[in-house]
């Protein structure tokens, strides 16, 4: 009787399943083979991509992007090093950020924490149109930060339309006005490596401080709930031990930590390699394409030049990047045996104390 129970229950559960698998399919997994379908093809978007009259490319829009010489490449090539400088600043400030909020809110001596927790995740809720286009006026010629500059003494740069590189203003301090020749040579993608070497415009800035002030908030919670989730007796432990509050973080808390910063990281690189909102409302890509990201340059060749198999080329090279660089930061946060053999003794030192103080109480 047990074994024609045990026997159904397979049948049963694809069953319960199957409507999940069959929605998740029909508007997950087809969408993307169809992309795929369509990123080695010569759609134009106009009827079906399956219709005889789309044919069969091969790889000719990844050679376009990637090989190629010419405006594709270059396009693509200058979305790569905007979004680059774009992620390379905002993953770890705001990740750091969040982790100093979440320490703070999570001390027993602060105060009002539920008040501190809740302003510091506010605008995170907030919708990314309306802190834009805050941010939009604040920042523009007339607006509130360079009126403050202006008070200082300061003329503040006109920061939406500023397309110069804050790497090549600091050079230009020093005289170095234009690229040495062995950075005149083509670079990759298509741009020159003075170019690559440009840093974020002064417009991106705008931009990376305003992910930074948006994005901090949510990763808080998500440090606050690891924080949360390690016991008191561990801290009270590290204490009895004579443990400092740096080495107690650094040491015991920070390494506890460890898949509470992958999420957090991952979180990130996907976030910020999807800017698109913001270059949107802010001129698609001006001034100078120094605000061009790849996920918004995939929306424009796709729907405003109809060239529905370079853009779903870009989107499928935008996520491979990002898992290239996700099993990247999963190898760098990775235990390293001989690195962490300090922290783990002491850590296991700790647990076992933690234990014998809490038996002693019981």
């Amino acid at each position: 009787m047990a074994k024609g129970i045990r026997g159904g229950e397979a049948s049963r559960g694809w069953l319960f399943i199957s409507p999940a698998l069959i929605i998740i399919g029909l508007f997950l997994v087809l969408p993307i083979l169809l992309a795929l379908w369509v990123s080695f093809s010569d759609w134009n978007g106009l009827g079906s991509p399956l219709s005889g009259n789309t044919s069969f490319v091969g790889t000719k829009n990844y050679e376009k992007l990637l090989v190629d010489p010419g405006l594709s490449q270059r396009d693509f090539g200058t979305s790569i090093r905007n979004n680059f400088y774009y992620v390379i600043l905002v993953v770890p400030l705001q990740t750091a950020l969040a982790l100093f909020l979440a320490v703070q809110v999570n001390r027993r001596i602060l105060k009002a924490r539920g008040f501190f927790r809740t302003a510091f995740y506010f605008p995170s809720v907030t919708s990314s149109i309306a802190i834009t286009g805050i941010f939009i006026f604040l920042f523009s010629a007339s607006g509130a930060i360079n009126a403050l500059l202006g008070w200082l003494g300061i003329n503040g740069p006109n920061w939406l339309a500023d397309p110069s590189g804050v790497i090549h203003n600091f050079l230009k301090l020093f005289g170095v006005n234009s690229a040495p020749a062995p950075l005149a040579a083509a670079g990759p993608l298509g741009i020159s490596w003075w170019e690559w070497l440009a840093g974020p415009s002064v417009a991106m800035c705008m931009l990376i401080t305003l992910a930074i002030f948006t994005t901090s908030g949510t990763f808080m919670l998500i440090f606050l709930a690891g924080l949360q989730s390690i016991g008191s007796e561990i801290d009270e432990a590290a204490l009895m031990d004579g443990t400092g509050p740096f080495r107690k973080f650094f040491s015991i808390t920070l390494p506890m930590l460890k898949p509470t910063l992958f999420t957090v990281i991952t979180l990130g690189l996907i976030g910020t390699w999807q800017l698109f909102d913001q270059i949107y409302l802010t001129g698609g890509g001006a001034p100078g394409k120094t605000l061009l990201t790849p996920a918004y340059l995939s929306y424009q060749t796709s729907f405003k030049g109809l060239n529905w198999g370079e853009g779903a080329a870009m989107a499928f090279l935008l996520f491979l990047l990002i898992v290239a660089l996700t099993l990247l930061q999963r190898y760098v946060l990775r235990d390293r045996r001989k690195g962490d053999r300090l922290d783990k003794t002491m850590r296991r030192e700790i647990a076992t104390q933690a234990e014998l103080a809490k038996g002693k109480s019981i």
